[in-house]
């Protein structure tokens, strides 16, 4: 199996201890976030890669080396500020720890995501242009690869109109960004590409792919995967993966989120963590129901 750490939270920033805490007991437990009394049990020993997604890599970078799996890692990097992305360390700390990165995984296991972009008055088409610009120019050499994802119209989304002031994209905009990114990502020796967008861009040089292909997860593991089951929508083929984050417990805070909608449960959730727990929130249960997950 493939563990994805996480689309449910950032468990690099926050929880990377409890993360090598479970590796180094040999399993991890996951409640199901629609069932809570059940809990699936997977054993590292079943695992044959791993994909970590965050917005900080630095909490874990000096663990990495000690981390016996495939690693692929999905480091997102934007350009908003703290009223979109309140508890996001400072730009040029993440750009530096990308750079470690890259030298500890390797450039070929490494992508950027730059998502989502939402336009507004002050993040405007022009902002963004010299934002992509610069963070290639900064990464040029230790990155190789972008994706990029335009705002969803989630629950977070919704209750934080005001902050974001969004507004609709027009063709005329996605022209813009599809020309201008595309370049820019060539002339930094780097690809760009869209996943699960309706408007995918292919036709200004973006690749049209997937976050985890299943091309990738070959190259990782000599292994075939089906789709990612989980995902729903035709535009995903991503190969299925296994989420063992928990809903609310980012503390990121970012307002365009879709895994937190709700501040005083994620405060409450933080404050159940415990490193030595084989859970990421709370503890087990003696009427829990747990399942050992197959390979």
């Amino acid at each position: 199996m493939i563990l994805n750490v996480s689309g449910r939270t950032d468990i690099v920033a926050f929880y990377s201890k409890w993360f090598i805490n479970r590796y180094e007991a040999g399993f991890i437990d996951v409640r199901n976030p629609f069932n809570p009394k059940l809990v699936s049990r997977l054993n590292f020993k079943d695992v044959d890669a791993i994909m970590f997604c965050t917005k900080n890599p630095l909490p874990i970078l000096d663990y990495l080396p000690h981390i016996k799996k495939n690693i692929i890692f999905h480091v997102t990097l934007t350009p908003y500020k703290n009223d979109i992305e309140p508890h996001v360390p400072s730009k040029s700390k993440i750009i530096e720890g990308i750079k470690r990165l890259s030298q500890i995984i390797g450039i070929d296991n490494l992508y950027i995501r730059y998502d989502p972009i939402f336009i507004s008055p002050k993040y405007n088409l022009e902002y963004h242009l010299k934002a992509f610009n610069k963070m290639c120019s900064l990464l040029n050499g230790y990155v190789n690869k972008i994706i990029i994802s335009f705002l969803d119209n989630y629950k977070n989304v919704q209750k934080n109109m005001s902050i974001l002031n969004y507004r609709p994209l027009k063709e005329e905009d996605y022209k813009i960004i599809g020309t201008n990114f595309s370049k820019i990502a060539t002339s930094n020796n780097m690809t760009v590409q869209t996943c699960n967008e309706h408007h995918n861009l292919g036709e200004y040089g973006f690749i049209v792919g997937d976050c985890l292909s299943h091309e990738q997860a070959y190259i990782l593991t000599g292994k075939k995967y089906p789709n990612w089951r989980a995902r729903k929508g035709e535009n995903c083929h991503c190969v299925q993966m296994v989420d063992i984050g928990s809903y609310n417990s980012c503390l990121h805070l970012c307002k365009y989120c879709y895994a937190n909608y709700d501040e005083a449960n994620i405060q409450n959730n933080y404050s159940h963590h415990n490193p030595t727990s084989s859970l990421l929130i709370g503890e087990l249960s003696s009427d829990d129901i747990i399942k050992v997950r197959e390979k």
